[in-house]
């Protein structure tokens, strides 16, 4: 038997194929009926769960939840948005499916096996089209424009039902016949079923096993036989009898302070899911830390496989597919090259190597020849290229964010208070009337802190940053993204843009002469070709550029989530979502899928290890006390 392979690649399932039809070789079973299996799914977990019907009844800005304990080839998944087209309401409202699967099919295995079904043609090619690398952990699939949410489990069934936040509707209980694949109906696994439903919860499976039957009575489902699909005479359906909760009120107003990357990825986030969103700015969209010109999509994972890699690597898979939507507008996916530019980093590259196993989707090591032919310019060292990666146009970006019909905006104004009042939140202007809202979001970067009526010290520094804009003229321009000790991006138009400084103890808000003669010295170091000679060097005083000022936490991990006081008591409806320092681009999007996901109620797409990553009261100072 083969050895299982390294964090954080994960082992894809090994097929078989009979007369067309899959077969899992390692438990001996086949991943839908021979019969017709799009039809066995309609019957068994369409038909007995009630969707069409349940669908149609969600309301405005609402969801509904999903839940499997086995992907396979997503033939389940496809049947269940195919009904969610048909059934869903006219209204903004959201099918989250949620699934685990121990050994996912590969690209090539799952296009195989989705070609068998030709009227779902459209949205297999959209679910391939986002299928993520088979590594390990959680990934979140934004589907049909932000109407579907698949959120994909890569491990063991029980790892994921205690790590993921979620409550179900309805329950698909499919996987292999007990007898193939007993761990995936251990009494264990249906506790947790039963933990992650709701009163009214709907089950089916095609099973009629007894002791499955016992198991979910057990849990408190009622539980009754009826008729099964094709050969299989019967099969089970319950439902968790439950008093059921009075349905919730729509949240009201929400105000997001800040209208850089963070702000501007939450509310269209929110938009999106049918939540009104007021976006408050002194400037404007992309006009502080996100205004730069060009900015690289990148992230540096650690050597060791640990929360904080799996956080950066899930971003960054995430926020490939999130920019997607803006290809060839704000986002160049042209590869990106991360350099072993010095000794210490072609031995960290080295160690990373040998201590990790990552699919080539995400990035692949290259030596100094390939490394000069896929970046377009000589390079003094190999490194590891990420084929998916690329730059973005942060400005533009951020003003495409904020453009939706649900997003109202307050530039221009400048917020001095924010102030608990009769169950809402008052934000006071310097001038004019104060905004009022039901809850608020601090994406306002290192000036957060200013606004929490909260006393004490919060962790969160500002460190200023400047980038160089390159004329075109005066260099070698590169075609892919270069990393090292400085970032290189391919022109745009007839200025390229390079840097940035790292300015611990530098307040001023300028572009500096001594900040581009860094720059250029630190790229010249990285790329000595990129200026045909040092006569051709530009020079400093006679380069544009910009300053802009990261904000990032003592621990240089990002924060998003509720906001607590000195006594760690939530302060309700107070939200902190900051400290991206300089990887906002690669980190935005999932954490504003994230937070959203918190603000609206619905399955959280990172799980409980990643979020205690974010957990914001690790920012506050012991000392601190209610203002």
């Amino acid at each position: 038997m083969t050895r299982p392979p390294l964090p954080p690649a994960i082992e894809p399932a090994e097929l078989v194929w009979h007369d067309g039809v899959p077969e899992s070789e390692r438990f001996g079973d086949v991943y839908f009926s021979r019969d017709n299996g799009l039809e066995e799914t309609r019957h068994v977990f369409l038909l007995h769960n009630h969707l069409p019907e349940r669908f149609s009844q969600i309301p405005e800005g609402g969801s509904f939840v999903i839940a499997e304990n086995g992907f396979g080839t997503g033939l389940n998944f496809l049947a269940a948005w195919q009904a969610w087209q048909s059934h869903a309401p006219v209204h903004t409202a959201t099918l989250h499916f949620v699934s685990v699967e121990r050994f996912p099919l590969t690209r090539q295995d799952l296009t195989r096996a989705l070609a068998l079904w030709p009227e779902l043609k459209a949205l297999a090619d959209e679910l391939l089209l986002h299928y993520p690398p088979l590594v390990r952990g959680v990934h979140r699939l934004v589907l049909a424009g932000g109407r579907v949410r698949l959120t994909l489990f890569f491990g063991d069934i029980n790892d994921a039902w205690q790590s993921l936040d979620f409550h179900a509707d309805a329950w698909f209980l499919d996987g292999f016949a007990p007898a193939r694949n007993p761990d995936m109906w251990l009494e264990n696994t249906i506790r947790q079923v039963r933990a992650h439903s709701k009163p009214g919860t709907t089950l089916a499976t095609f099973t009629s096993v007894g002791r499955i039957r016992r198991a979910l009575m057990d849990a408190g489902f009622r539980m009754e036989k009826t008729s099964g699909y094709g050969r299989k005479r019967e099969m089970l359906k319950g439902i968790l009898e439950a008093e059921v909760p009075v349905q919730l009120e729509r949240p009201g107003a929400t105000a997001i302070l800040g209208a850089g990357i963070a702000g501007c990825t939450l509310a269209r986030n929110l938009a999106e899911r049918g939540h009104p969103v007021t976006l408050v700015d002194i400037h404007g969209p992309g006009a502080g830390a996100s205004g730069n010109a060009q900015g690289a999509l990148y992230v540096k994972l650690g050597v060791e496989f640990n929360d904080q890699t799996e956080l950066a690597l899930t971003s960054l898979t995430f926020a490939q597919r999130f920019y997607g939507n803006w290809r060839g507008q704000h986002w160049h996916p042209t590869g990106l090259l991360q350099l072993a530019h010095s000794p210490q980093e072609e031995d960290r590259q080295a160690r990373f190597l040998q201590r990790n196993d990552y699919p080539q989707d995400i990035f692949w090591p290259v030596n100094q020849e390939q490394a000069t032919a896929l970046a377009g310019v000589p390079t003094q060292s190999g490194g590891l290229w990420f084929p998916r990666s690329g730059w973005l146009e942060p400005g533009n970006l951020c003003k495409a964010l904020a453009d939706h019909p649900l997003i109202s905006t307050a530039f221009g104004v400048e917020v001095s208070r924010l102030l608990p009042c009769n169950g809402q939140w008052h934000i006071s202007m310097a001038e004019g009337s104060p905004i009022v809202a039901d809850r608020v979001i601090l994406c306002s970067g290192h000036l957060s802190p200013d606004l929490i009526p909260v006393k004490g010290r919060f962790r969160l520094k500002a460190i200023r940053g400047q980038v160089t804009h390159l004329p075109t003229s005066a260099i070698m321009s590169p075609k892919a993204v270069i990393c090292g000790n400085r970032y290189m991006n391919p022109s745009l138009g007839d200025f390229a843009v390079t840097g940035a400084t790292f300015d611990l103890h530098d307040n001023n808000p300028l572009p500096a002469t001594g900040s581009h003669e860094e720059n250029i010295r630190e790229l010249g170091s990285m790329l000595p070709s990129l200026f045909s000679s040092n006569t051709d060097k530009p020079s400093a005083k006679d380069l544009d550029g910009r300053v802009a000022f990261r904000c990032t936490t003592h621990d240089y991990q990002p924060v998003a989530g509720p906001v607590f006081d000195g006594e760690g008591a939530c302060l309700d409806d107070l939200y902190l979502f900051t400290g991206l320092g300089s990887k906002g681009l690669s980190y935005a999007p999932l954490l504003a899928e994230y937070l959203a996901d918190q603000l609206t109620g619905q399955p959280a797409c990172l799980p409980a290890n990643l979020v205690k990553r974010l957990e914001t009261r690790r920012l506050y100072q012991t000392d601190m006390a209610v203002s």
